[in-house]
């Protein structure tokens, strides 16, 4: 089957076109070895379990995915390079922290968020009853309302890394508007 292009449908056909939306999407994904040793830090809020995050920093995978898909949205360096894990003042470092000095970049590039959507990955602990409490932590790190967030979790049903509890992971995607 051939496909007629009609150039008065696709006038831009063989020129580069460049169009402009205010509009940015990011994504990111995060993941951290499990320790034994509570609790788990995600989203700023400390869940009681037997493991916690290994990391250079608080090892929030939550906030680093975050953080990551907001910069990504707007085209700015990652995570590594703003806090790369080679400086000892990123050493335990507050990932909430890391975030809002993130934030305030995306901002001074002149966007804001419209929502964020994401999913933390683990076997164990079941997150149900904390989603609420890591919504609004989010929301209020970010000063965005709570209906801008979403979170959802996933188990690995106990297949693979997560389902065997060797790591924890969390992915984010974020929409973001030019003001």
């Amino acid at each position: 089957m051939s496909v007629n292009l009609n150039r008065s449908i696709i006038p831009a056909l063989g020129k580069r076109r460049i169009t402009t939306s205010p509009l940015r999407i990011g994504l990111s994904e995060d993941c951290h070895r499990l320790a034994p040793g509570g609790p788990l830090r995600l989203g700023g809020v400390d869940i009681p379990h037997d493991r916690h995050a290994v990391g250079h920093s608080d090892a929030d995978v939550l906030l680093h995915a975050v953080t990551d898909a907001l910069l990504g949205a707007v085209g700015l360096p990652d995570i590594g390079e703003l806090f790369p894990n080679t400086a000892e003042e990123n050493r335990g470092r507050d990932s909430a922290e890391m975030l809002r000095l993130a934030y305030s970049r995306v901002q001074t590039a002149g966007y804001s968020i419209v929502n964020l959507d994401c999913v933390i990955l683990t076997q164990e602990p079941k997150l149900s009853p904390y989603k609420k409490a890591i919504r609004g932590q989010l929301a209020t790190i970010l000063s965005v309302a709570e209906s801008q967030v979403n979170v959802k979790a996933k188990t690995g049903e106990g297949v693979g890394p997560v389902g065997e509890q060797l790591i924890i992971q969390a992915q984010c995607v974020a929409l973001l508007e030019l003001k």
